[in-house]
């Protein structure tokens, strides 16, 4: 591998300091690297922050410099490129960009080497529908998140798995996560750790008003349908779905969203001496 495109998260790496770093140790060992900055902005065209178009033809490898968030966003608007990503962590150890500062030199060996695995991430697909016409849809990398908009009041979910009725949640909104995603806001919510390399769906309540709520797991094929019901004493409700915790779609009663696997995965290269395993014993470790 000696092609790479660098995706760089400003406010991590002020001055691109370490970016350069990077670019120039890769460029020591005869490599081709671009540089470019993401920027705290969103972009006007399809893209989020990172424009695909801007990334060269024969690019082998994406590195991203920042965190796991910097890492979902590049994900999300590269992913039809099929380019691997591989994440350096600007601050604390990370699920998706696992490698510290301190690994970046030797990491650099081993992606130059060969020397390194490339896990395929499942993602969803989302699509809202209102009154039978498409209002919206993007995709995800963690999750899927249906919240109430406005007043702090309790939304109404009605979920459907294939077409047959599952449950209905009265609850603050509803989680609906890919395995990368269990260990985010899933997790913070009472969901499982499913192992990233798996291919199934986590369906998590959010504070639902109930005391046998627990976490739904699917198998990754199946599609889901989420409709928004009535709010209090039948007023109608207002909410949001979430990509990622980036793009959002309002939604009201009546609104559905359909959840599906999406075509697409992201590609995420791993070092072979640190699993999924040793990261999560480290991030258990520290808490």
């Amino acid at each position: 591998m000696d092609k790479f495109y660098i995706i760089t998260n400003g406010e991590k790496d002020p001055g691109m300091q370490v970016t350069l770093q990077v670019a120039a140790y890769l460029e020591k060992h005869g490599c081709f690297c671009d540089i470019r900055k993401v920027s705290a902005k969103r972009g006007e065209g399809a893209y989020h922050y990172t424009d695909p178009s801007l990334i060269p033809e024969q690019t082998q490898c994406i590195i991203v410099l920042g965190g796991d968030g910097t890492l979902l966003q590049a994900a999300r608007d590269v992913v039809h490129t099929k380019i691997p990503l591989f994440g350096i962590n600007m601050g604390t150890l990370g699920y998706l960009a696992e490698v510290d500062r301190q690994g970046i030199w030797p990491a650099l060996d081993k992606l130059i080497g060969g020397d390194y695995e490339i896990e395929e991430r499942m993602m969803l697909q989302g699509t809202v529908y209102h009154e039978g016409k498409e209002t919206g849809s993007g995709i995800a990398l963690n999750d899927i998140v249906i919240s109430r908009d406005g007043p702090l009041r309790v939304i109404c979910l009605r979920n459907y798995v294939n077409g047959g009725y599952l449950n209905e949640y009265n609850a603050d909104g509803m989680i609906i996560a890919t395995p990368t995603g269990s260990t985010g806001y899933s997790l913070s919510a009472g969901g499982p750790i499913v192992s990233p390399g798996a291919c199934m769906t986590v369906i998590t309540p959010l504070a639902p008003h109930t005391l046998n709520s627990r976490s739904i797991i699917l198998p990754g094929e199946d599609v889901i349908t989420v409709e928004m019901g009535e709010g209090r004493r039948q007023s109608r409700a207002s909410g949001l779905a979430a990509f990622d915790g980036d793009t959002l779609v309002p939604m009201e009663t009546g609104d559905k969203i359909v959840i599906e696997k999406a075509q697409a995965s992201t590609r995420i290269i791993k070092m072979s001496d640190l699993s999924f395993v040793e990261v999560l014993r480290r991030k258990m470790s520290n808490h």
